[in-house]
């Protein structure tokens, strides 16, 4: 079976599908590279407006080749970093599908997701301890912001794993969809409706600014912050379109 990245577009979403279940979406080096252009891919695409990000069943992602995994360098760590680090840095909204394991790497390419849904047999382990290696990718830090110190440090030191309803408890996945993994993924396109509707560079700018205020700790410095891409979307003629079907709809119901 061809290992890939299958890209697919719904509508205005970009799908985008780690289909090697032989191996169970484990990132081989080439695998990565692909991932990383489809998200620049979907980027470059002024008709996309969010991307998902799944795996082909029963595995999300297995984590990294271990064979790459063993003889990687410096350079070669980089080179398994770069598909779910694309994710982490893509511009678009992005929501990650887990629908089986997210395993290693494979749980950093789910915390690289703005959104995580969960299908019922997710499960996300962080197995670095248990193949006697350091955490990578950024995992450390993603898993923190993501679930709090205290339930990040008992999956890195010591092992834990979170299934579906655990991981929703600890807030990692936002909620869990029971049913197949088609409908897994209805639920995640369901998700992103609304920024397939609005203005795509209104949704770039948004998600831009709350990069930009998530760090700060003065109210009136994020204030600032969004007070330019705020005054541009109010002088945009689809501002002005949408404002006056709205007008004309309240007027309609007097």
């Amino acid at each position: 079976m061809t290992e890939r990245i299958l890209a697919e577009r719904t509508g205005k979403v970009a799908v985008l599908t780690v289909d090697a279940p032989e191996r169970r979406n484990s990132l081989t080096l080439a695998l990565s590279a692909q991932l990383a252009e489809a998200v620049a891919d979907a980027e470059r695409d002024t008709g996309v407006h969010a991307v998902i990000v799944t795996g082909t069943p029963p595995a999300f992602c297995a984590g990294a080749d271990l064979t790459a995994l063993g003889e990687a360098t410096e350079d070669g760590l980089r080179a398994v970093y770069a598909g779910f680090l694309a994710v982490a840095r893509c511009t678009l909204p992005t929501i990650a599908a887990v629908g089986g394991a997210a395993v290693g790497a494979g749980l950093n390419l789910a915390l690289a997701a703005d959104v995580r849904l969960a299908g019922p047999r997710a499960k996300f382990i962080p197995r670095f301890l248990e193949l006697g290696v350091h955490p990578g990718g950024g995992m450390t830090w993603m898993l923190q912001r993501a679930i709090g110190v205290q339930r990040a440090r008992a999956m890195a030191l010591f092992g834990q794993s979170l299934d579906a309803p655990e991981a929703e408890r600890a807030g990692l996945t936002m909620r869990t969809v029971d049913g197949t993994h088609e409908e897994l993924l209805a639920a995640a396109l369901e998700l992103a409706a609304p920024a397939t509707e609005a203005p795509r560079d209104l949704v770039l700018a948004t998600k831009r600014s709350m990069r930009l205020t998530l760090p700060l700790t003065d109210h009136a410095d994020a204030v600032d912050t969004e007070l330019e891409p705020q005054l541009e979307s109010l002088a945009s003629p689809e501002f002005g379109r949408r404002l006056s079907a709205m007008l004309a709809a309240i007027s309609s119901r007097k």
